[in-house]
């Protein structure tokens, strides 16, 4: 069984597809790169942590980046800024689902625990899953940060994880916690989302 993992430069998302890979299944980890391409990448980090996840599972995961700077520029200039991260969450579930699609995976695998961060409130997975063809599954969802750090640092993700890295500038100073699916869908109709999609899915890489 294949699961497309999401994997940022935090603690949480290794820990995730820690849990699941230790199961046997098959990861592949795809990580959004939200830089633009005049700006520091967290690509090398990431790349550490894929590498180190590989060493805990004794695995050769399969590992891409996709170029999401744009992406976020596009929904920060179009859209209602308190959506922003909410918009963005489901941009990466449509695309992850066109991998599951392609890469015969039968659902995508994420960090969420929830009530965390804003984008992880009840309602904002309930909307942001709606965007996803496939099942998203959340292995850390009810997990404290105490439990996540612990498995993080047993696994030798945590120190990579906290490692100096570049942060999202598009990240709202409120950002909505209660979305609602119509005002998404409103936002979403300001850009041209399949346009999106199909532009992140042709143009990820393979990292090595």
């Amino acid at each position: 069984m294949r699961g497309i993992l999401l994997l940022s430069g935090g603690i949480d998302s290794p820990v995730a597809g820690y849990l699941l890979g230790r199961q046997g299944i098959d990861l592949v980890a795809v990580h959004f790169d939200a830089a633009l391409s005049d700006r520091p990448s967290e690509s090398d980090k990431v790349l550490k942590l894929m590498e180190q996840m590989d060493r805990a599972l004794a695995t050769n995961m399969t590992k891409m980046v996709v170029r999401h700077g744009e992406v976020l520029n596009t929904l920060a200039e179009k859209c209602g800024s308190g959506l922003t991260c909410v918009l963005c969450r489901r941009v990466m579930l449509r695309i992850a689902s066109k991998f599951a699609d392609s890469m015969d995976a039968s659902f995508i695998v994420t960090g969420e625990s929830l009530g965390q961060v804003a984008s992880q409130t009840l309602m904002n997975i309930f909307v942001e899953e709606e965007a996803a063809s496939v099942p998203v599954l959340r292995p850390l969802i009810g997990m404290d940060k105490v439990e996540i750090e612990r498995i993080a640092k047993e696994i030798g993700t945590y120190e990579i994880s906290v490692s100096t890295g570049s942060c999202c500038e598009y990240a709202p100073d409120r950002p909505s916690t209660h979305a609602s699916l119509e005002a998404v869908l409103d936002e979403e109709s300001r850009v041209d989302i399949d346009g999106i999609v199909d532009a992140g899915v042709k143009g990820a890489r393979t990292m090595e």
